[in-house]
């Protein structure tokens, strides 16, 4: 699991401060939704419905709702305005000035208890802040970025067949494969940093000369809406452009052959048929392995040179399974056996992969449909290590 839990903090701050005040306003017969309005009301006698929802940050349903039902509870009075009777202003009641010593008793004893064993001034001024930026930096114009890279290879010899290439990692993956590498693009923790877009194009400028080309990989590039346009920028520099792809997305990859900005597509075949739901770690019920024979059918069909691939881990495949693959890929399939790695950054663990001699005998196998299939090893030394 994910060392950070900060959506389940705040959901468990949200939810145990709404029991507790719930809890102790019951006898007011006041909600924990209501105490914030009734304190600023209080301390702002005859401020307007519009003051109470600009300052108290809430829509104006919300606001309505609540104060109607204090009015109801004889906790506030509506007042049309002397000067202008088109306003309505708003007063605490005798009865609220009956409660309010006891509810603000209530708010110093919950803040007590929050700052138990802990600096409650500094947590305070840090709450201060963030809720400022929620209302700064969660607003229009702050959506997420179109494409999010979260990682990059600089130099590798491995991943682009005869180039030195740099591989820009996409983040997000709708596969959850047991065995999968990289943990942290599938599941992005609360913490992940994204590399930025203009970052990675001005290293790819810097390097021109030297770099022989770019692949794309992931996680799952093809389920980014803007990744044509990255690749654009990519080609623009003067780089051929490799996409790497688990297959699930063939209406994205069918878009991505027709513009003719990708010179070379690998694609993971997971497992045999039989197999690919429980390889890829999805409840077979909701997976659909169409997508993958859709992707199958449009990479063969198209003349951007192609390998279909598939890490063979010892937990996973069988000699008979990858046959089936074979047989499923056809006899003038480009295909690829690729020894497992073990990895400390794996979605499970306890993965083990096949020896060289175990995998020469598979490989055997498999050449009896597809006499051209290839075997990659692991062993191979990145030039330079991924950056997140």
């Amino acid at each position: 699991m994910s060392d950070s839990n900060f959506l389940i903090n705040v959901s468990v701050l949200y939810r145990n401060v709404q029991k507790y005040l719930d809890k102790e306003l019951a006898k007011f017969d006041i909600g924990s939704g209501q105490i914030m309005f009734l304190f600023f009301i209080n301390e702002n006698e005859g401020v307007t419905m519009q003051e109470v929802t600009r300052i108290v940050q809430v829509d104006k349903g919300t606001t309505t709702k609540s104060i109607q039902k204090l009015i109801e509870q004889d906790y506030i009075q509506s007042r049309t305005d002397e000067n202008d009777r088109r306003v309505k202003r708003l007063y605490t009641t005798p009865r609220a000035a009956e409660v309010m010593n006891a509810l603000y008793e209530c708010r110093s004893h919950l803040r007590l208890l929050l700052s138990r064993d802990m600096e409650f001034e500094l947590f305070e001024s840090l709450l201060d802040r963030a809720c400022e930026n929620t209302r700064s930096e969660l607003g229009e114009g702050n959506d997420l970025a179109p494409i999010r890279l979260g990682g990059m290879v600089k130099t590798t010899l491995r991943d682009y067949p005869g180039k030195l290439a740099c591989t820009v990692l996409t983040a997000g993956c709708g596969f959850k494969c047991p065995y999968c590498r990289n943990r942290d693009l599938v599941f992005l923790p609360e913490n992940f940093r994204y590399l930025e877009e203009n970052d990675v194009l001005s290293y790819l400028e810097k390097r021109k000369g030297i770099l022989d080309g770019v692949v794309v990989s992931g996680g799952e590039p093809l389920m980014h809406e803007d990744l044509l346009s990255f690749i654009e920028q990519i080609r623009q520099l003067g780089y051929p452009v490799k996409i790497d792809t688990n297959g699930n997305h063939p209406a994205m990859l069918e878009k991505v052959i027709e513009s003719g900005l990708v010179d070379y597509i690998a694609m993971d075949i997971k497992n045999c048929r039989e197999k690919y739901a429980a390889t890829v770690g999805l409840n077979p019920e909701v997976f659909r392995l169409e997508n993958i024979e859709e992707s199958i059918r449009i990479i063969r069909n198209s003349h951007t040179p192609y390998e279909f691939r598939t890490t063979v881990v010892k937990e996973f495949h069988t000699e008979e399974d990858l046959v089936k693959i074979a047989e499923w890929l056809g006899r003038g399939s480009r295909y690829f056996l690729r020894q497992y790695e073990p990895s400390d950054n794996t979605i499970q663990s306890g993965w083990t992969a096949y020896d060289h001699h175990e995998m020469k005998q598979m490989l055997e196998a498999v050449r009896k449909i597809i006499p051209d299939a290839q075997l990659k090893e692991s062993g191979g030394q990145d030039v330079q290590s991924t950056e997140t």
